[in-house]
């Protein structure tokens, strides 16, 4: 728990400064191609790697930068991660990444805001190349197609539509892997940025197993999954195991059961994704002894990542418009968490759009 309550402190400054930086913008001149992935890596699977490596494979004089999320240590469906970032960065150099940047802060903002900033963050590092897994399902081959075209492709409720030319592709919805796929398009056209012939598409690779992956960490017995992730990445977990870093399902209960005891009504209704009906929900319910009983109060109504994400906000209090603020401004410093070699380094400095570029100090 001391681990988890310290990252989140760390963190919690972290963004505040970023919150508070001005970002300085460079004009680059660079031959260099760069490629970047968004991947949480939790953990980094022959899934990951495949995509990684098919991209890596068509450019191979190209820079690979993996995005890797991020602050407070929460993924987007609001749920601990495995490993900290810094971990996952460097499983990720050790297979093939170049650099590894800290991608947003996936667990406490809504698909759509995390969506905005990491396609804030593929523009700032002057991206070429963004190579994206994806299932093949009826009618995925057209939005692709569309995509590759530039055209403007967004998900809308029960439905996936082109607003380049106000058509309906498909109709329903779409998995999660899909989803993000269509998601970066819509978030991509909002900032301005052209993405025409830049997206590598890769038909994702059956055989892994999240669950079991999942699984075989808490028993620590990899026996079943051996065939599922690089041998690097067991590796280190074995190593992290032993050192008793994983953080995985670990939160700082104490912190949410202040912020839900103790916040007065407008400040957790102005807190990120909350509402006045959630907040007076949380409000009528106290007093709070364990999160179990909090979960009872907000679960009504809401999907369990949803309920997931309001203990990572609860956790991590910030308004609504500190996260506006935040994405606005976003990415105003790049943290590098992990990079291959010095010239690796260098080659990724002369690259990117942003001068405000600092090394993760974990």
């Amino acid at each position: 728990m001391s681990q988890v309550s310290d990252i989140l402190k760390r963190d919690m400054e972290l963004f505040y400064n970023d919150l508070s930086c001005e970002c300085e913008i460079s004009d680059t001149s660079s031959d260099t191609l760069l490629v970047s992935d968004f991947t949480e890596y939790n953990p980094l699977h022959n899934g990951h790697f495949h995509c990684m490596k098919t991209a890596k494979d068509m450019f191979s004089d190209s820079l690979f930068v993996a995005v890797v999320p991020g602050l407070f240590e929460r993924s987007g469906r609001g749920i601990p991660y495995i490993l900290p970032r810094e971990i996952r960065a460097e499983i990720a150099i050790s297979v093939g990444a170049d650099i590894v940047v800290e991608g947003p802060p996936m667990g406490i903002m809504g698909s759509g805001q995390y969506s905005l900033c990491l396609c804030r963050m593929f523009k700032a590092l002057n991206t070429d190349y963004i190579p994206r897994g994806y299932k093949p399902v009826e009618g995925m081959d057209e939005i692709l197609k569309r995509i590759s075209q530039g055209h403007h492709v967004a998900s809308k409720p029960y439905r996936i539509v082109d607003k380049t030319t106000n058509e309906i592709l498909l109709k329903g919805k779409l998995e999660e892997d899909n989803y993000v796929i269509t998601s970066f398009s819509n978030s991509l056209s909002k900032i301005g940025f052209d993405y025409t012939n830049k997206f590598i598409f890769v038909k994702r690779i059956e055989g892994v197993s999240g669950t079991l992956i999942r699984e075989s960490i808490l028993k620590d017995n990899f026996d079943e999954v051996t065939d599922m992730m690089p041998r690097k990445t067991i590796e280190v977990l074995k190593r992290e195991i032993g050192n008793n870093s994983i953080i995985y399902g670990i939160r700082d209960t104490d912190s949410i059961l202040e912020s839900a005891n103790n916040l007065p009504f407008d400040e957790l209704s102005n807190l990120n994704l909350f509402s006045d009906k959630l907040a007076q929900r949380i409000i009528d319910s106290r007093p709070y002894g364990d999160l179990e009983k909090l979960e009872d109060a907000i679960s009504y109504g809401f999907s369990s990542h949803f309920r997931q994400r309001v203990l990572s906000i609860l956790e991590n209090p910030i308004s609504k418009k500190n996260i506006s603020e935040y994405i606005e401004k976003y990415p105003a410093n790049i943290r590098i968490l992990a990079y291959k070699n010095k010239n690796s380094l260098e080659k990724f400095k002369e690259k990117i759009n942003n001068e405000n570029i600092s090394l993760f100090r974990g």
